[in-house]
């Protein structure tokens, strides 16, 4: 069966720093693009950071950019996620994706990143 389980969120306070780790299991993670999404109360799923099978090629949104990192270990069938400098505007459920092709893709069950005072 296959698997993403997400941890790592939770409340911090703005300039704050957490990592989001992406567990996977169950398929080849290796051959899968990963990818962070987000969504805020209210408003649509938006793409954060995005990382390719070997780790060698990253991108980022401009909101996060310089602020957050994605890395994974494939030896480890895990994707994380380093989100220094964190805003209010921040706060949002954070999810995992993990993609062979436009028909074949998986998502985490997401987790709750709360920055505030």
């Amino acid at each position: 069966q296959e698997q993403l389980l997400q941890s790592g969120g939770g409340l911090v306070q703005p300039g704050g720093s957490l990592r989001l780790s992406c567990a996977a299991s169950g398929f080849n993670f290796s051959l899968y693009t990963m990818s962070w999404y987000r969504q805020a109360p209210g408003k649509e799923r938006e793409l954060v950071a995005a990382i390719s099978r070997t780790g060698g090629s990253t991108s980022y949104q401009d909101f996060v950019k310089g602020r957050f990192t994605i890395s994974r270990d494939n030896a480890k069938s895990t994707v994380y996620l380093q989100m220094n400098s964190l805003e209010p505007e921040d706060t949002a459920v954070y999810y995992c994706k993990a993609v062979y092709s436009a028909w074949r893709n998986y998502w985490g069950q997401g987790t709750q990143v709360t920055v505030s005072s």
